[in-house]
């Protein structure tokens, strides 16, 4: 296990609730821990550790100086490269509110759970960390990359697809993967895409990527049928792309010069693009259906007006947002979200996909609901086209 190798911080008050959190650590073979009573002192360690940086902080919400919330802002405008588990002995709906505050603040949240802590609580959130320790790119956190560089990168083609994979919850069969961007970095390596896309997308520059992304997913898809592994490729559009009414006749000639069939290519679109309501990204939508394409609606559940999007576009899938996933083992509201998403996707004849799906529990409760697919790191971390070929013929011979 992992733990030994951490640097831990503890945030609580109380004295007694303190040192038994650090008996438990301790207990899990915790080398490095650190303890403080309020937020002030805990960012003051977390500034003053530069060699040794903490790797979890275990935080209270109601504390003196600087509560938990506070903190836990501090902590994610200040980009720090730390994992959080926040505990508390308020009521499970504020708890399960600090912990979605967590997430938009941009702090990495390993989990939120109510007092009193069981050692079995650390262990498995712990478990969880040592899963997923390279799920943000820690290496490349730090980096600032100027447009240019990006946009050099681009040229010199040197961004990838990494696939995904969808499984069908009832088969456990591969039907389908998500390409994601990754950039390989001839310095530092692979370079996940909250890095880049952000800032491409701010400065209107994200269309040569995308057709770049497209493009190799195509070519991925073609491989994969050659390999007689016949599946469908989903590939994200972005919202700033879908004004430019000429996008739909693009996108079909680079997915024919592949030679894959367009019903091949699922074109995954957030709810906040759908939304906007445009006419151009109206027409653009469209247009692909009429192509072949299919249409997935991307995080469900996160926009604005979600039921007008499933009336207003022909999408053949539908995507829970991962945050109701990982909300769901303590969030009765969250599971109850979940299973009328995935009733209502049957009612409307399209797919019901579950993404950020982390665990074995996970995995049980979507698939008792009657969810159609899952993909997340519980199945497989996204991968490169031979090792995702290999995993490919590798579930085959489980069948």
């Amino acid at each position: 296990m992992v733990a030994n190798r951490l640097n831990i911080l503890v945030v609580e008050d109380d004295n007694f609730q303190r040192k038994m959190i650090v008996k438990m650590l301790h207990a899990l073979n915790v080398l490095s821990v650190n303890d403080v009573d309020n937020g002030r002192s805990a960012l003051e360690i977390i500034r003053k550790q530069s060699e040794t940086p903490v790797d979890i902080v275990i935080c209270d919400l109601n504390m003196p100086e600087m509560d938990g919330l506070e903190f836990l802002r501090h902590l994610g405008e200040k980009q720090y490269n730390i994992s959080v588990i926040i505990i508390s002995a308020l009521d499970s709906k504020l708890v399960l509110s600090a912990g979605k505050m967590t997430r938009m603040y941009g702090a990495k949240l390993l989990g939120a759970i109510e007092k009193p802590i069981y050692l079995e609580h650390l262990k498995d959130l712990f478990l969880k960390y040592e899963r997923f320790e390279n799920k943000w790119f820690p290496s490349t956190e730090s980096i600032n990359f100027s447009l240019d560089e990006m946009k050099q990168g681009i040229r010199n083609k040197q961004f990838e697809t990494f696939l995904q994979p969808k499984i069908d919850l009832q088969t456990s069969r591969v039907t389908g993967a998500e390409a994601l961007a990754r950039w390989i970095h001839p310095v530092h390596g692979v370079i996940g895409p909250h890095i880049f896309i952000p800032l491409l997308e701010k400065n209107n520059q994200i269309d040569e990527l995308s057709f770049l992304i497209l493009d190799k997913a195509a070519a991925a898809c073609r491989l994969l049928h050659n390999n007689n592994c016949k599946i469908t490729v989903s590939v994200n559009l972005s919202l700033v792309s879908l004004d430019d009414i000429t996008l739909a006749n693009k996108i079909s000639k680079i997915v024919k010069a592949a030679d894959v069939d367009p019903s091949y290519i699922t074109l995954e679109i957030t709810e906040t693009a759908a939304m906007t309501g445009a006419a151009h990204a109206l027409e653009n939508l469209t247009r692909l259906c009429m192509n072949g394409f299919k249409l997935s609606i991307d995080d469900y559940g996160t926009g604005y007006s979600s039921l007008q999007q499933l009336t207003r576009i022909a999408f053949s899938e539908l995507k829970i947002d991962q945050s109701f996933i990982q909300d769901s083992v303590n969030n009765e509201a969250a599971r109850i979200v979940i299973k009328s998403s995935i009733d209502m996707a049957r009612e409307l004849k399209v797919q019901s996909v579950a993404e950020g799906v982390e665990t074995q529990q996970d995995w049980d409760m979507l698939k008792d609901m009657g969810c159609n697919t899952a993909q997340g790191y519980f199945i497989a971390k996204p991968m490169n086209l031979p090792s995702f070929i290999d995993y490919c013929v590798e579930k085959k011979q489980k069948y």
